[in-house]
């Protein structure tokens, strides 16, 4: 094999990889998300009734995070945890309800980008 073709498949399985994350189950996202924030997360279902007994406040709602584009689809949530983090502290809170997500293509090459949306809440 001469070197302009051995770079190709380099090149080539470099682009494979970059183009496998576009997507996870609901199920894996909520199972995943949650293990990889320093932040407590607060399931959907159980928002309203914490902050109606008093034991959670919601200080931000409607937060939108782009996440750095990671290898895999675990980077990608890695990467998501982390912004989530960063702005739950900012918000002062403690804690998070992931409202929703999803994968955006970002370039011609199918290369995908995490985006979360969350409210930010202090909890006791």
């Amino acid at each position: 094999m001469n070197k302009l073709t051995k770079l190709s498949c380099v090149i080539g399985a470099t682009l494979l990889l970059f183009s496998c994350a576009t997507s996870m189950s609901p199920v894996k996202v909520n199972n995943t998300l949650p293990a990889l924030t320093k932040s407590r997360f607060v399931p959907q279902s159980k928002a309203k009734e914490l902050v109606s007994t008093g034991s959670c406040q919601c200080l931000t709602n409607g937060r939108s995070y782009a996440a750095p584009v990671g290898l895999t689809n675990k980077h990608d949530l890695r990467n998501a945890a982390k912004g989530i983090d960063e702005w739950v502290n900012l918000d002062g809170g403690n804690a998070y309800v992931l409202v929703g997500y999803k994968w955006v293509t970002v370039d011609h090459y199918g290369s995908t980008q995490l985006h979360v949306d969350f409210d930010t809440m202090l909890c006791e």
